[in-house]
């Protein structure tokens, strides 16, 4: 399918308001109803809302993919349209909302993905979102990329979230970068660090993040086919 730039661009500014229902995603609704004295929360303590647009990048006519997979009707076509049009945080949001239906009715219901429930994700879904993520980005976003920085940073979160730019300096202290507010993040394909994309939450450790790194479906190369 042919889109013009001013068609793609169109697209996704429906999109964004359209899909804009989940702000919080993998993060709680409030901040208030975690327990700060945890060792959770501090890490990616200031994860909260994440950007709801970012700026389009300029793009000629793109094919968008239209035959996308999904084991629950899941349409994918928006996420390739953002992704296309280089619209990141639209895209980085789009992402989050659908793990969320993916990982069931009790995820949905209380707007958020726990560990455990990362495996009720079907394969057919993950495969077409990394396909996606991969194929606009270069092959320098999505979970196989993170999961590639996580075996070379040795399993270490903040060897980690340093190599994929999720921290930051303030003077000599090391922290976290935020997503409330104005976001600290980089949704820019040529700016950002490999593997910087899709932000996963680790409000409430970083079991959410492993669990998605290590699906079943990264097992094998079969992921990558086309369909």
């Amino acid at each position: 399918m042919k889109l013009s730039t001013s068609s793609i661009a169109a697209a996704c500014a429906v999109l964004s308001l359209a899909n804009n229902v989940s702000v919080s995603a993998f993060a709680p609704s409030s901040l208030t109803t975690v327990n700060t004295n945890t060792a959770l929360f501090s890490t990616m303590a200031d994860s909260g809302v994440p950007p709801v647009q970012s700026e389009p990048t300029s793009v000629e006519e793109t094919d968008i993919p239209t035959n996308l997979p999904s084991d629950v009707g899941m349409d994918y076509v928006p996420l390739a349209t953002m992704l296309a049009s280089g619209q990141l945080a639209e895209a980085d949001q789009f992402t989050r909302d659908a793990l969320i239906e993916l990982a069931g009715s009790k995820a949905a219901g209380r707007d958020f993905v726990y560990f455990t429930e990362v495996k009720k994700i079907p394969s057919t879904d993950l495969a077409t979102i990394e396909r996606l993520w991969n194929q606009f980005s270069g092959g320098k976003f999505g979970y196989t990329v993170q999961k590639k920085m996580w075996k070379t940073s040795k399993q270490d979160f903040e060897v980690f979230c340093r190599k994929i730019g999720w921290s930051t300096q303030d003077g000599e202290v090391e922290r976290k970068k935020r997503w409330f507010g104005a976001s600290e993040f980089t949704y820019d394909v040529k700016k950002a660090p490999k593997g910087h994309l899709p932000l996963t939450s680790a409000l409430r450790g970083t079991n959410l993040i492993q669990e998605l790194m290590s699906h079943p479906v990264w097992d094998n190369d079969d992921w990558k086919k086309q369909p």
